[in-house]
């Protein structure tokens, strides 16, 4: 039995995002092995992308791995997608966000948000983001590479129960904690059992973030 040993344990972003590279076999398997408990899959996503950035978001309990999200039957969004999408889900069990930017393109202006900007973070539980892009730098702390995602254990599932897993035999990554400065997402989903967002702001805007 190989024995995982405790030392810190360290991967930049870059290599990770070359050995997560979704091949269009990997998405076409997908189809048939849509992750279950992934909350984001409870709902039918809009198909409308949105933006979001931080300059710092710190994490405890960290997960990733591929699903595949479905938009409602002809969905105008769809577009050539057949109204799915292979996103990555990135999980924490407790995440605090700085300066946070959230803003989504309604065709000549944004609906943007902004919150914990003004010297107190964000603070998310279960916290589940589906993307299909990332970018920062990032820095993992005793990561496990190539995990069955349906094996996860390091994030809690405070909305139904038990642990937030992939699908069996989903290629995945978990990690005890996630710190990454310049974060930038192209999301299609987001939930969490808790979000705390303080000094909020959200207004039509001629910028996104």
């Amino acid at each position: 039995m190989r024995t995982r040993s405790k030392t810190r344990r360290e991967t930049s972003w870059k290599r990770f995002g070359a050995m997560f590279g979704i091949t269009a076999a990997m998405a076409a398997g997908l189809v048939a092995l849509t992750a279950e408990g992934v909350l984001a899959a409870n709902f039918s996503i809009s198909g409308m992308p949105f933006t979001v950035t931080a300059t710092q978001l710190q994490g405890t309990g960290f997960e990733q791995f591929a699903a595949l999200d479905t938009m409602i039957e002809d969905s105008p969004n769809a577009g050539d997608t057949g109204g799915q999408v292979v996103v990555i889900v990135s999980a924490i069990d407790k995440a605090e966000l700085t300066k946070l930017c959230q803003s989504v393109s309604l065709g000549g202006m944004y609906l943007k948000i902004t919150a914990g900007d003004n010297g107190t973070p964000v603070k998310a539980d279960s916290l589940v983001v589906d993307s299909d892009q990332i970018s920062g730098e990032a820095d993992f702390k005793n990561i496990d590479i190539g995990q069955d995602a349906s094996t996860f254990d390091k994030v809690n599932d405070r909305r139904n129960g038990g642990k937030i897993t992939g699908g069996e035999g989903v290629f995945g990554q978990q990690a005890d904690t996630v710190a990454i400065a310049n974060l930038r997402q192209n999301n299609y989903a987001t939930t969490a059992a808790r979000f705390t967002l303080p000094h909020l702001r959200m207004a039509f805007t001629g910028d996104g973030c």
